[in-house]
């Protein structure tokens, strides 16, 4: 059995939660591929960004839409309210070090770190790349889970 299989067993509810710099993009993107391909009610997802960004860019949502997923809400600066909510921490982000997370482990929660660079906001292509990653990456843990 997979490792986060077996942790997400022990728990009646396993809470993930997806980081980025500014939750724009990335961790926006992960939660909302998670919350379409997940098929267990017993698993929850947010995300937040360190920094709580600007909006959302309008061009990296009308691609992430033409893709099927949306970029859904305003962003959300992480807090310590996410931070004790969350079971699993996944960083989507080349730009936010693990180390600010180093302490999860002694709460005996467990990080995964994605190291996905950030998109222009007018490389088209980029973003669709970016996505396509991502959503490979969620698929990934998805399945993981078990």
């Amino acid at each position: 059995m997979h490792l986060l299989a077996s942790y997400s067993k022990k728990m009646k509810e396993t809470h993930i939660l997806f980081v980025c710099k500014y939750n724009r993009f990335r961790s926006k993107l992960a939660e909302d591929i998670f919350k379409r391909i997940n098929g267990k009610s017993n698993i929850k997802v947010k995300s937040a960004g360190v920094i709580r960004g600007n909006s959302i860019d309008k061009n990296q949502a009308k691609v992430v839409r033409s893709q099927g997923f949306e970029l859904k809400g305003p962003p959300r600066g992480i807090s310590s309210e996410l931070l004790r909510w969350q079971d699993i921490l996944v960083i989507v982000a080349n730009d936010v070090p693990k180390g600010l997370f180093k302490d999860n482990k002694r709460y005996g929660r467990k990080t995964i770190l994605w190291k996905i660079p950030d998109a222009k906001t007018n490389d088209d292509k980029e973003i669709i790349r970016i996505v396509s990653f991502i959503k490979k990456k969620v698929e990934r843990l998805v399945e993981d889970l078990g």
